[in-house]
């Protein structure tokens, strides 16, 4: 994989990817647990979402190694980097776990249940776990793109970066 494009580093052109379509999974997963209404109509959307997600997780850490080579160690990024996708891997899960709860609850005669709950503590506890695991998501992916901030900027503020005190 090349380490840079048009000469600017991959990394943080890739990690676009995931800063973008992961949130976007997790708060596709907890809204399908929530509203199961919406399981038969987004749930394979939302598979989808998490599963680009997911494989874009392993293309940023590459491309960060990459990028590590030529300017060093970022640290805490770099590590938290690396546990991203065992925090994006229960997320596809559970995605792939609601739609298979709707599908559970799909009529005989081929017509979905639509607004119709599939209901059991089943249920109950795999809704309640994809909420769980999409909170986590969320707050992994902050704390990636912290660290990933702080290595690049250091404490200072992006917006006073480059206006030293000697004006």
């Amino acid at each position: 994989m090349p380490d840079t494009v048009n000469g600017l580093p991959l990394h943080p052109l890739v990690v676009h990817a995931v800063v973008v379509l992961l949130p976007l999974a997790a708060i596709g997963v907890a809204a399908l647990a929530v509203r199961p209404s919406w399981r038969g109509r987004y749930g394979w959307l939302v598979v989808l979402i998490a599963a680009l997600a997911t494989a874009a997780i392993p293309l940023a850490t590459s491309s960060g190694e990459g990028l590590e080579r030529r300017v060093g160690d970022p640290g805490e990024h770099a590590q938290l980097g690396d546990t991203l996708l065992w925090f994006a891997l229960p997320l596809l899960a559970a995605a792939v776990a609601l739609v298979w709860l709707d599908r559970r609850g799909a009529r005989p005669d081929g017509e979905t249940a639509g607004s119709r709950r599939v209901s059991g503590p089943v249920a109950v506890v795999i809704a309640v776990l994809a909420v769980v695991v999409a909170v986590a998501n969320l707050v992994q992916v902050y704390r990636v793109g912290d660290s990933g901030a702080k290595a690049v900027w250091g404490n200072v503020p992006a917006a006073s970066a480059g206006h030293g005190d000697d004006d």
